[in-house]
């Protein structure tokens, strides 16, 4: 391709110059850009730090296990016998987790969970893939905004430039 094939020319009265011959463009070529740029969606990750006593740790990682939770850490407390347990666990999963922990554990865990940082979810969401949990949140987000059901195609926006 050379320069040329993306020239664009303005109106040659100023009246007429201006955001609505611009606007439309720029927003073509930037979703075209998203869409090409293999994008991916973030989530927001809990540090959560959950007291036991030793006989519920097995409670414990059997929940987080269910819930997508990342352990990296366990270790008890000295001179008493309790076990703290540190994981990351998504905040869309968190949703029921403190009555899911104490039913697991016959009331003996409590948890405390606070921001700790942003990662990539595992998955593609321009996968057409049900069992692809990012876009299956793709799809539901459009659905609940009213927009087109599917993942707009490309073409839409390269044919129009």
């Amino acid at each position: 391709m050379k320069a040329s094939d993306f020239d664009v020319t303005l109106h040659a009265d100023a009246i007429h110059r201006g955001g609505g011959q611009i606007i439309p463009t720029c927003r073509r070529v930037l979703y075209a850009s998203v869409l090409t740029a293999s994008p991916r969606l973030q989530e927001l990750l809990y540090l959560c730090e959950i007291q036991c006593p030793e006989a519920a740790v097995d409670g414990i990682y059997g929940v987080l296990n269910r819930r997508r939770g990342i352990f990296f850490g366990e270790m008890q407390v000295p001179g008493i016998p309790m076990f703290v347990v540190k994981a990351h666990l998504p905040v869309n999963e968190s949703f029921g987790f403190t009555t899911d922990l104490r039913s697991n554990t016959a009331g003996q865990a409590f948890p405390q969970c606070v921001f700790d940082h942003w990662q990539d979810m595992p998955g593609n969401p321009m996968d057409a893939n049900p069992s692809n949990k990012p876009f299956n949140i793709v799809c539901e987000t459009r659905k609940r905004k009213g927009f087109k059901e599917g993942l707009p195609e490309l073409a839409n926006y390269l044919d129009k430039l």
